[in-house]
């Protein structure tokens, strides 16, 4: 069964949520193309990598949300929070450009009125797409949701962890601003750690476990298989999340950790890699012999 069908893209609350999806991620590909052209560093505070990044992971976000909402029961406030997500992720990206354009950072940055303004603006803009998240997340759990039961897991992992990872911005946005007041570096925990890390290494659930889930029901495996697959992916990017958040509490750069502390991620690893392979083979004995009988 195919999982995911273009039908959802016709729901009303998903086409404003794809089309600020699609401007997001044509600026950031646009960006990108500048950035090739122009060179320049890549890291830092004033960089062509922020408007690259938030672009696309923006735009793949905002793109998720309305698949979401597409498979929920419609409330009569929808229309207007699935427009006012789309047009704040919108804005909050063009802030980020802006500031790039300027040659100013986005982040952290209460230089001028101006600079202090746009920033709290950002803030403001995250904090409502925030509780948007958070309301969709619970309603995934509360209310039916159109999906068969391995991509309902998919969804709602997907979606905790969203809305972690935007809980945690919103956190490393308050902390940072607190070390700029003390004097000290706002992308930097302790010696070396760095407080992006568990924010940005479960952004993307929303895009990775219902992926998992359609390519496993696309392999034809039984649904308890696949429920199976649903939930070990979840697990697997639990894991993750604890390494990365450990790791960064410790001060330790990335992948700096201590071996009972690695030996998270590594087994967060294999279970990517054997859920990947055992997907691989079941398409391809689908490509071999379409007509078997799902296990």
């Amino acid at each position: 069964m195919n999982h995911i069908d273009i039908a959802w893209c016709r729901d009303q609350r998903a086409k404003p949520l794809i089309a600020g999806g699609v401007i997001l991620l044509a600026s950031g590909v646009l960006h990108l193309g500048i950035y090739l052209c122009l060179q320049g560093p890549w890291e830092g505070a004033v960089s062509w990598r922020k408007p690259i990044l938030f672009g696309i992971s923006a735009g793949l976000t905002c793109i998720s949300m309305g698949w979401v909402w597409s498979n929920l029961s419609k409330y009569r406030s929808d229309s207007f929070f699935s427009w006012a997500t789309a047009l704040a992720l919108v804005v909050e990206v063009g802030l980020i450009d802006l500031q790039q354009w300027r040659g100013v950072p986005s982040h952290f940055n209460r230089t001028t009125t101006l600079d202090s303004n746009i920033y709290n603006v950002m803030g403001i803009l995250i904090l409502g797409v925030t509780g948007v998240i958070l309301i969709l997340t619970v309603r995934s759990f509360t209310k039916k949701v159109t999906q068969p039961a391995p991509m309902v897991i998919a969804m709602q992992s997907g979606l905790v962890y969203l809305a972690i990872s935007c809980i945690l911005g919103v956190l490393i946005n308050l902390s940072g601003d607190l070390r700029v007041q003390e004097g000290l570096l706002p992308e930097r925990y302790g010696q070396a750690g760095v407080p992006k890390f568990p924010h940005g290494v479960v952004i993307h659930a929303l895009q990775w476990l219902p992926a998992i889930a359609w390519l496993a029901a696309k392999a034809k495996f039984g649904m308890s298989v696949q429920r199976q697959m649903s939930i070990v992916a979840s697990v697997a990017t639990g894991l993750l999340l604890i390494y990365a958040s450990i790791v960064t509490l410790l001060g330790r750069a990335r992948f700096d950790a201590p071996i009972p502390l690695a030996m998270v991620f590594y087994v967060a690893v294999l279970l990517f890699v054997s859920l990947s392979a055992v997907i691989v083979v079941g398409l391809l004995k689908q490509q071999l012999n379409p007509t078997q009988t799902p296990p």
